[in-house]
């Protein structure tokens, strides 16, 4: 038998690193284990109830028993292109909108159609765990770009300068930031869109799946907001998954230029052909329906990050920075490292989140996920008591 029965391009991908730590979780709760995880960046909330009744019309109605456009219902694609208009600052027809299954989909397309084999991506560092697969599974590089929590985890224009080449093509962006929940601000954004702006042929990707969960009135800068000339070589990711409790429903979005949009519909009429009309429509639902039950969550998730911040940075040796979004908390543990635990010397993250979930039955996702070791990412989308219960255990760990 072949030895190469799998390709070499397929072979060489990793398995999500959040959705293994998840999914390790979830096999000791099986098991009996009192097991609190921090892992997936999953609300606990339910899907808004009008939402879910949109849903349950669609499933009765016909004619979402059948094949529809591939880019996505044609009125789904006008509230996009609206909601882009409101949130990102940024006028969109809706031809340049393509529907997909999931932020993901949306991610991976992005790079498919423009990336050839040798291109270079800038990747702001920490990163989240999917873009160096869907960057190498479109035949370009991924090139670390690393900001430490003493910069709040964000790169600065001189950064991305020392690390362009000719080879460059895109930089991504992703602000609010998973993993670390950074924000860039105005004028940060604004700094990096008018330097992308002076290299005639760089791209950028922008990930803006967590714009709208942004806290102590921040409000989450586009590029194309800021730097209007842009818009004819960004390619903007979105989806309902994180605003609206929707994880499951499996819809996200990319907005690009002509070009670009063409290029991913060709590409999705044969990957996948239209999401599902019924997730469809309930994103419509979302995107045009009441948006109180979005601040009700949002509240949620601000006392949530508060609280987090507060015990985590309890820790000994521990250092927590208090992020402007999304619903994660990005610790440096670096100064747990090279120190005995359990009567094992621990020397990197991964270890040291094998030792927790091990000694404490706390599920954290390393820093190897997302960059460098050193770090833990931990997700407070989970109820308040599951939240102060699992660091506390923690604090008590390494004290």
């Amino acid at each position: 038998m072949s030895a190469n029965r799998i390709s070499q391009r397929i072979a060489a991908i990793a398995e999500s690193a959040t959705l293994k730590v998840d999914a390790k979780a979830k096999a000791l709760k099986a098991e009996g284990k009192d097991v609190i995880s921090f892992a997936a960046g999953e609300p606990d909330f339910a899907t808004p109830a009008h939402i879910v009744e949109a849903a349950v019309k669609a499933v009765m109605d016909p004619k979402n028993h059948r094949y529809t456009p591939a880019a996505g219902l044609p009125e789904l694609k006008e509230a996009i292109a609206e909601k882009t208009l409101r949130d990102s600052g940024t006028k969109v027809s809706a031809s340049q909108v393509i529907v997909t299954n999931g932020g993901k989909q949306a991610v991976y397309q992005a790079f498919a159609v423009i990336l050839d084999p040798q291109d270079e991506v800038l990747v702001p560092t920490p990163y989240w765990t999917t873009y160096p697969e869907v960057i190498k599974l479109a035949g370009g590089k991924q090139v670390d770009v690393f900001a430490g929590s003493d910069q709040d985890y964000k790169v600065t224009v001189e950064q991305l300068e020392a690390h362009y080449t000719p080879k460059t093509k895109a930089l991504l962006m992703c602000s609010p930031s998973n993993p670390t929940g950074s924000v860039y601000t105005r004028e940060e954004v604004l700094a990096i869109g008018e330097w992308v702006a002076s290299k005639p042929n760089l791209w950028v990707v922008s990930d803006e799946i967590y714009q709208n969960l942004t806290y102590d009135g921040l409000y989450a800068h586009s590029i194309t907001e800021l730097v209007p000339e842009l818009a004819d070589r960004t390619i903007m990711v979105n989806g309902v998954a994180k605003t609206y409790a929707m994880t499951g429903w499996r819809l996200g979005w990319m907005i690009a230029p002509a070009d670009a949009a063409k290029a991913a519909s060709n590409l999705q009429s044969h990957l996948s052909s239209n999401v599902s009309n019924i997730s469809q429509r309930a994103g419509l639902a979302a995107l045009t329906g009441d948006q109180q039950p979005v601040a009700e969550m949002l509240a949620a998730f601000d006392r949530r990050r508060k609280l987090a911040v507060a015990e985590m940075n309890k820790v000994p040796s521990v250092i927590t920075p208090t992020p402007k979004g999304a619903f994660y908390i990005y610790s440096d543990v670096s100064g747990l490292l090279g120190k005995t635990w359990g009567g094992k010397e621990i020397n990197s993250s991964l270890e040291l989140c094998d030792y927790a979930l091990d000694a404490a039955e706390v599920a954290m996702v390393p820093g190897e996920a997302f960059g460098p070791s050193g770090y833990v990412r931990l997700s407070y989308a989970l109820g308040d008591d599951q939240l102060v219960a699992g660091i506390r255990r923690l604090q008590t760990l390494f004290s």
